[in-house]
């Protein structure tokens, strides 16, 4: 029995993962370009770089998760190890070094390739450990929404609060680019802390409770070769990285719009608050706020039409709704907001299942081999995600290049239509090709 305060927890680790996930797709190509100082093609090259290589640690992660014995099991303790550097990078990574242009470059390579090291070592072992709570379907579907229904929270908070908190520390912008320098530093800084309490809360409610079998012996050789003949896997892998890829472009051009397409700010204040909401926070939060709706339909729509399905409806649904994202002028703000409303609501119906469709692959493959390697498979398909996501962050910031964007000045109409299509175009092409892959797939 898997009590509601644990569901809860293992959503509180996704909430702190997502934290950092959401700041580097929607803001780190921008402190980059904009605060950090890169150009970006060189940042889009550097997120190329720094992810594959980091995608391909996830599987090795995985292994050495699924070989890890402990008295908290195998994947509780990476929570445990990972939590207070997990957060330290992640400041380390939104720190401006007094360098000069080449120290910078290469102080971004090494500060983004560590976080994404700590990433994947703690993410990993926190995914799988889906795979290990209950053998249930029913509850690890049910495990995964509360884990995507906290990691759009976690995503809406930060969304939410890093302006303000960037603001706030660096002086709202009178102290010139070393304040707002500071600004980011310090508004992760808080990021960070509350990311690691909530890792710490996460291992210590959460059980594992699924067990390899006695006789199961581990051997590499046989688990990927278990894997690379299961279809199901193959077809799951390229959906998530077509959903990333989805993400990461869209994402990535967000600020870049609303800074430079659809410039100003909107006059609404938070609640209670007298801290203005920019356009570009608006669009953001309502965003997640759709996210959270797409994961609470999750259940009954996949016990209606089942989850491969739903899967599919999402994402031709996203790519109508994407292509129709391109026709929107730059005073058409209600229609840019609705828009955003419903392309959320299908990635929040995606989300939760990919995870759920991970573990049945998990229990498919054990059912064909006899063994199991939930690590593994659930590495992998992270592997997917992060391919997708490289992919992704890299062809915004060559795109941003190729239709030459300069940081901080007035842009070219070349500019303006090539930012567009990232958030139109570009994306439709990836929730299509998801759409594809999922079609194939042979699990319900």
């Amino acid at each position: 029995m898997v009590s509601l305060r644990e569901k809860i927890a293992y959503g509180l680790g996704d909430a702190a993962s997502s934290i950092f996930w959401k700041l580097f797709t929607v803001y780190l190509l921008f402190f980059y370009t904009d605060v950090f100082g890169l150009e970006a093609s060189l940042a889009g090259t550097m997120f190329f770089i720094t992810r594959i290589w980091n995608a391909l640690l996830d599987p090795v992660v995985g292994v050495m998760a699924d070989r890890t014995e402990t008295r908290w099991g195998k994947f509780r303790p990476y929570l445990l190890y990972l939590a207070i550097p997990f957060g330290i990078m992640g400041v380390v990574t939104f720190t401006v070094p007094a360098l000069s242009p080449a120290g910078k470059v290469v102080y971004a390579y090494v500060s983004y390739s560590l976080m994404m090291a700590v990433y994947s070592l703690i993410n990993v072992p926190y995914a799988a450990l889906l795979g290990v709570i209950s053998p249930a379907s029913g509850v690890r579907t049910a495990l995964s929404s509360y884990r995507m229904i906290f990691a759009f929270a976690g995503s809406l908070v930060v969304l939410l609060l890093i302006e303000p908190l960037v603001g706030l520390f660096g002086g709202g912008g009178s102290g010139g680019a070393g304040g707002q320098a500071f600004g980011w530093q310090m508004g992760v800084g808080v990021f960070a802390a509350v990311a690691a309490g909530l890792f710490f809360l996460c291992f210590r409610w959460t059980t594992e409770r699924v067990r390899p079998v006695e006789a199961q012996k581990p051997s590499l050789r046989q688990d990927l070769r278990g894997l690379l003949g299961d279809r199901a896997w193959w077809l799951l892998l390229a959906a998530g990285a077509a959903t990333l890829a989805f993400h990461s472009v869209r994402d990535g051009a967000v600020v870049y719009y609303f800074k430079y397409v659809v410039s100003g700010s909107c006059g609404v204040d938070l609640p209670f608050t007298a801290i203005p909401l920019t356009l570009t926070t608006l669009y953001l939060v309502i965003g997640q706020g759709a996210n959270i709706v797409g994961i609470i339909l999750v259940n009954p729509l996949s016990k209606r039409i089942g989850k491969k399905n739903s899967f599919l409806l999402a994402m031709l649904f996203a790519t109508a709704f994407n292509v129709a994202f391109f026709f929107m002028g730059e005073g058409d703000i209600v229609p840019i907001m609705c828009l955003q409303a419903l392309i959320s609501l299908c990635a929040g119906v995606v989300a939760p299942l990919l995870w759920a469709m991970c573990a049945d692959v998990a229990d498919h493959a054990e059912w064909k081999t006899g063994r199991r390697a939930t690590g593994l498979i659930f590495s992998s398909v992270s592997m997917s995600q992060k391919v997708g996501w490289s992919i992704g962050g890299a062809l915004t910031g060559w795109l941003l290049a190729y239709y030459g964007f300069q940081a901080n000045t007035t842009q070219t109409d070349a500019v303006l239509y090539g930012i567009r299509l990232m958030l139109s175009f570009f994306p439709a092409m990836a929730t299509l090709l998801a759409a594809a892959f999922i079609c194939r797939y042979p699990l319900r």
